[in-house]
C-alpha cells in the first residue's frame, strides 16, 4: 500500500475545509473595491473569471447583504465596509491614523475637520475632530450629507471620470437647501470642473446658511481621490478670502501627511 507523503494529506485536508464560492464571493468584492466608479455584470464576470450567470449571484448577494449597491446595471461596493472595518478594529475609527493631522489644523483655526468618501449621491464622513465652536449641523462619524451641496462631496465628484460625472449630474436630486444652493445642472458642473482644476473646493452657505466649508482630496498611491478632508466654519467667524490663504494650505499639508500613509501601506 502506498503511502501518501504528509505535506500532501495536510494540503488536501486544507483544501477541503475551504469554502470555494466564498473565497470566490471575496474576490468580487476586492476587484469592485479597486473600481469605485463600478462595474457592470459582465465587466466583473471578466476581472473575476466567473460565467456571466455565477457573477451575477455574487453581485446580487452583496446587494442582498448591504455589501454592494446596484445602480442600473451598475455594481459598487457600499459603505457598510466601514461599519465592518469599525468592529473590527475594536470600535476605533477607520481614520483613527488621520486625526493627528486634522486636530492640528482645527486646533490651530479653532474649526471643526472632517473626513469622508464618496457613497452614491452622498458622502459619509469617516472621521471627525470637533472645533471649539458649536455648529448648528449636528455631524459625526457616519453621518450622510448631499454631494452636490458639500465641499468634500464636490472634491470628490472633481475626481470622477467625465462619463461617470456626467451620469450622476443626469439622476442627482438637486434640492435647494438654501437659497444660495446650486441646482442649475450646468452651473454645478462648472463648480465641480472648477474644484477639478484647484484642487480644493469652497462652498459658502449651500448646505445651511451661515455654513462655510472648505475641502481638498486625500489621494492613494495612484493618484485616485479616495477620501476628502474639509474644515467647517460659521461664515461670520472666517472669511472665504481667510480660508483660501490661511486654511487651504494647512488642510493640503494635512491631506499630505495622511497619503503618505497610504503609500507606506
Amino acid at each position: 500500500m502506498r503511502e501518501v507523503p504528509a505535506g500532501r494529506d495536510a494540503d488536501e485536508t486544507r483544501m477541503r475545509d475551504l469554502v470555494g464560492s466564498l473565497t470566490r464571493g471575496l474576490g468580487v468584492m476586492e476587484i469592485l473595491a479597486a473600481h469605485p466608479q463600478g462595474l457592470t455584470l459582465t465587466e466583473t464576470a471578466e476581472k473575476a473569471g466567473l460565467t456571466r450567470a455565477g457573477a451575477r449571484r455574487f453581485l446580487l448577494t452583496l446587494v442582498a447583504s448591504g455589501y454592494a449597491v446596484q445602480d442600473g446595471r451598475t455594481f459598487r461596493l457600499s459603505s457598510r465596509l466601514i461599519s465592518v472595518a469599525r468592529a473590527w478594529l475594536g470600535g476605533a475609527s477607520l481614520w483613527a491614523f488621520a486625526e493627528p493631522f486634522m486636530r492640528e489644523v482645527s486646533t490651530r483655526f479653532g474649526e471643526a475637520c472632517s473626513a469622508a468618501v464618496l457613497s452614491g449621491e452622498d458622502v459619509v464622513y469617516v472621521a471627525r475632530v470637533p472645533g471649539r465652536h458649536i455648529l448648528s449641523v449636528a455631524l459625526h462619524v457616519g453621518t450622510r450629507l448631499p454631494a452636490f451641496c458639500t465641499s468634500m462631496g464636490r472634491v470628490l465628484l472633481s475626481d470622477l471620470p467625465r462619463g461617470d460625472l456626467d451620469r450622476f449630474l443626469a439622476r442627482a436630486e438637486l434640492r435647494p437647501l438654501t437659497a444660495r444652493t446650486l441646482t442649475d445642472r450646468a452651473d454645478l458642473r462648472a463648480a465641480i470642473l472648477s474644484a477639478a482644476a484647484g484642487g480644493y473646493a469652497l462652498v459658502d452657505e449651500e448646505l445651511e446658511p451661515g455654513l462655510r466649508s472648505i475641502a481638498v482630496p486625500v489621494r492613494d498611491r495612484t493618484g485616485r481621490a479616495v477620501a476628502a478632508i474639509n474644515v467647517s466654519t460659521q461664515s461670520a467667524r472666517l472669511s472665504a478670502q481667510t480660508m483660501t490663504a490661511d486654511v487651504l494650505p494647512a488642510l493640503r499639508d494635512a491631506a499630505r501627511q495622511i497619503e503618505d500613509f497610504f503609500v507606506v501601506q
